[in-house]
């Protein structure tokens, strides 16, 4: 019996030995990411390697995300955006990324390279791929002209039940930033903040529902229930390719609020670590930039496809494009975290 066992010991350590690699380190790979981005259009490169897809998880605001991740939900990317790259990193909740290990690395911009908290103590933390706006998106054969050049519209009482917004902080407080005239919210002292959370307020009055995912503001305003929404890029995109009556006004009396995001390795990640590069790489690609331009609306920051067919898509370059806007940048932790509360309480109707 006892020389059985120790066959049987053996066989294990052997099988152990032999598949080492595999047991080690799982083969998976998890993005937490934003929805809509599980478009395999989006890593082409990927997908032709692997041959199936990343596993997703998706978020609809980046604090409820942070609060995923800091409760001992685990992934191998997240797609964070420009406000939130200095939280995350003094978290502890992301790491480095190699760059060397990113062939198309050179392909990105320089000025996206360096935005506040993408770059710190001579590591790169994010890797900057998308950019773009979230303004007044408005159905043109219901909203004048003139009601959608301007933010006030979404406390008009003519549009009460018409109005939606992002359930997601900040975005909702760009807006109301904006429609008090405050274009560079880190300037905003906390009377400013309670003077945008009045106006929150009085936009939730009007509001019919807080959108979580762009496919279902989509559905909302094709079908007319939504005439005004606080929207990003690719909702205007999807509609007016449908050929319904839409339209995304960047340069209203107030403004717009734009916004540059990316990817994030995440501490402790439980995948293939060569996968997650794989996964980034292939975002940054000429074929993935050429995509996110033209069929969903956002920037990129590859170069190449910029300088190509950026501008005729209405993206000339991150200054012009950010120009008389406020872009949402890491804010006080004072600041933020009053945000937060604040919004709570105004979706609740306090």
């Amino acid at each position: 019996m006892e020389k059985f066992f120790k066959e049987v010991s053996l066989v294990i350590l052997g099988l152990i030995l032999s598949t080492g690699t595999s047991l080690a380190a799982n083969d998976k790979l998890v993005i937490f990411d934003w929805a809509g981005y599980e478009d395999p259009g989006f890593f082409e490169d990927y997908m032709k390697k692997y041959k199936k897809a990343p596993d997703y998880s998706f978020f609809a605001d980046e604090e409820e995300a942070f609060q995923k991740i800091r409760t001992g939900f685990r992934a191998d990317l997240a797609h964070p955006c420009s406000q939130s790259a200095v939280k995350w990193r003094e978290a502890g909740i992301i790491e480095p990324i190699d760059t060397s290990r990113l062939k198309n690395w050179s392909k990105v911009m320089a000025n996206f390279k360096n935005i506040e908290g993408f770059y710190h103590g001579g590591k790169q933390w994010l890797v900057p791929i998308d950019w773009g706006a979230t303004a007044i998106t408005y159905r043109t054969d219901k909203v004048s002209e003139a009601e959608a050049s301007t933010l006030q519209s979404f406390i008009n009482p003519k549009f009460k039940g018409r109005i939606s917004i992002p359930d997601n902080t900040d975005d909702a407080y760009a807006l109301a930033f904006l429609a008090n005239g405050i274009k560079d919210w880190k300037k905003a002292s906390m009377r400013d903040l309670e003077d945008a959370s009045n106006f929150l307020r009085k936009v939730h009055k009007n509001v019919r529902t807080y959108w979580q995912d762009p496919a279902d503001l989509k559905q909302l305003m094709a079908s007319k229930e939504i005439l005004i929404s606080w929207a990003w890029n690719e909702t205007a995109v999807a509609l007016i390719a449908e050929n319904h009556p839409v339209k995304m006004k960047i340069d209203t009396k107030e403004g717009a609020s734009t916004w540059v995001c990316g990817y994030v390795k995440m501490a402790n990640a439980p995948g293939s670590e060569q996968k997650a590069y794989d996964f980034i790489d292939a975002f940054l690609s000429d074929s993935a930039a050429t995509y996110l331009l033209t069929e969903w609306g956002y920037g990129h920051t590859n170069e190449n496809v910029m300088n190509r067919i950026g501008k005729e898509n209405g993206f000339a370059s991150l200054d012009t494009y950010t120009k008389n806007t406020l872009m949402q940048s890491p804010l006080s932790h004072k600041i933020r975290e009053q945000m937060i509360k604040d919004f709570e309480k105004i979706k609740a109707g306090y």
